[in-house]
């Protein structure tokens, strides 16, 4: 309940009778919230007011079980339904018995993702024979992160279904999709309170902020996270989505027509121009189906085995991953390079010879890294240090640099390299050296739009306008030549033209 009312009703309760007061609080209800009616039903459960409170939240919860029914339960299928209502994510872990979870699933029976095939999964296998569009997100990722159909699963899947009926509970009969988003954003983002975690948590455990579990049980997940749990709710709510993943992010987003809705998981909803993901490499974004996004949540987990080095533990995941991202050059590269670095040269090579010059969907770059591995220009000793993890100290940062120069020691001709290590240097306000670092990637190759205009802008800070437009230019034939205008470049060249002009 809101602090603020109660604060309110208490400093009132010493001048009201004890009936008064108990109306007085009963009127002071969200009259949308199941958690705030069935609070008050079990503080007052035989009075007309507790009463009254049990019928509304049987309203709410779609009148599909009568709560009046729960005395055959002892009320263990009340308190089970309060617990998971009002869980905040540091509650224990919640155990309930067959006889309450079948309670709770008759509730959500007419939940709208029961129509789905995949809400009938058992194994992880039947949901990998579905097509896209028949699978039941929820179930599809319990079953992929836990295993088995078990009473786990059908835990979070209650957890799931009470959620979605309070997001219900707050809409109109045939509300609009727009609606739908407005109450789901108040209520995963408001109510519930769910939050990107700290850089330094997530960094450890990503699995903990991206396997669905973990996202409800803390209320803290990365953009992966906290997307799969709103797919999840989506579903059970026929709100249809799509699923957008610009390079190393996810969000959801609403079209009709030519409206388009961004929904920013890690900013409480909010919705970002699309221009906002898009970057000077980045012509246009990948749509994702809900069965890549399964796939997604082992590729997260992959990729932090990968960057501390357990690359038998970043195999292991890559592959729960590929049968549901079969074809995805990214997953192939990395799954390449980590077959190579627990010794499966011929796995590795071949998965790499697959993917070599190719170019990602949306991008207008060719990935370097398997060619220039392929052709020699760096060995597996410059591949760990490419992937050598970085957090927000300072440390990690230097320990990086000092294993890129290295490397670039050896072979001067790696550009993720010198990628990587003019990355170092800015990081470290080094302006100076990330510049050099860039200047050395040009030489090899002067093709990739991103450092060219990083070479343009870092000139421009020196003052140096000459070279500044040098390399603008260049980045603007690059980029016009793939038939894209980003946004950074015409803004850089604003810039340019006010200090500089031609």
């Amino acid at each position: 309940m809101n602090l603020g009312i109660i604060t309110v009703v208490l400093a009132l309760s010493s001048l009201l009778t004890p009936q008064s007061y108990r109306q007085s609080l009963y009127n002071s209800l969200d009259p949308y919230s199941v958690a705030e009616v069935l609070a008050f039903y079990e503080l007052y459960p035989e009075t007309q007011e507790g009463q009254k409170a049990l019928r509304l939240a049987e309203e709410l919860l779609g009148g599909r079980c009568p709560l009046t029914g729960l005395a055959d339960y002892s009320q263990k299928a009340l308190h089970a339904i309060l617990a998971l209502v009002n869980r905040d994510g540091v509650s224990e872990e919640l155990v309930f018995s067959d006889e309450e979870l079948q309670f709770i699933e008759s509730l959500g029976s007419a939940l709208p993702n029961r129509r789905l095939k995949g809400f009938q999964a058992q194994t992880e296998e039947e949901v990998l024979a579905l097509e896209p569009a028949e699978i039941d997100l929820g179930r599809a990722l319990l079953l992929s992160q836990i295993g088995s159909y078990s009473r786990e699963v059908k835990t979070y899947e209650a957890m799931l279904d009470l959620m979605a009926l309070q997001v219900k509970a707050t809409l109109l009969q045939g509300s609009s999709q727009k609606a739908k988003i407005k109450a789901l954003n108040a209520f995963v983002f408001e109510k519930m309170r769910f939050r990107f975690p700290p850089h330094s948590l997530y960094a450890k455990d990503i699995d903990l902020y991206t396997f669905l579990p973990s996202v409800l049980d803390n209320h803290l997940g990365v953009c992966l996270g906290v997307t799969t749990l709103y797919l999840a709710l989506a579903q059970r709510i026929d709100l249809n989505l799509e699923v957008v993943t610009p390079p190393g992010h996810i969000y959801v987003c609403y079209r009709e027509g030519d409206e388009l809705i961004n929904i920013e998981t890690t900013a409480r909803g909010v919705n970002l121009p699309e221009e906002t993901y898009l970057s000077i490499s980045q012509r246009s974004l990948q749509q994702r189906t809900i069965k890549e996004v399964v796939g997604m949540t082992h590729f997260n987990q992959a990729s932090v085995f990968l960057h501390r080095n357990e690359f038998d533990k970043a195999v292991a995941a890559y592959e729960r991953a590929l049968p549901y991202l079969k074809g995805d050059p990214l997953i192939n590269e990395l799954l390449g390079f980590s077959y190579l670095l627990i010794g499966e040269e011929e796995k590795g090579r071949a998965l790499l010879k697959e993917v070599a010059g190719a170019v990602h969907e949306g991008s207008i770059a060719i990935e370097s890294r398997p060619i220039d591995y392929l052709n020699g220009k760096i060995n597996l000793e410059g591949i760990r240090a490419i992937f050598l993890e970085v957090d927000e100290g300072r440390e990690s940062i230097l320990r990086k640099q000092e294993a890129l120069s290295n490397v670039l020691k050896s072979f001067p001709e790696f550009r993720e390299g010198w990628i990587q290590l003019a990355v170092s240097y800015l990081q470290l306000n080094r302006s100076k050296e990330g510049l050099v670092a860039l200047q050395n990637y040009h030489a090899i190759d002067p093709n990739d739009p991103t450092v060219e205009y990083y070479l343009s802008a870092l000139y421009g800070e020196r003052d140096d306008y000459a070279h500044s437009w040098e390399h603008l230019k260049n980045a603007e034939r690059i980029t016009a030549s793939k038939d894209h205008n980003p946004k950074a470049l015409r803004e850089l060249r604003r810039h340019l033209q006010l200090v500089s002009p031609l």
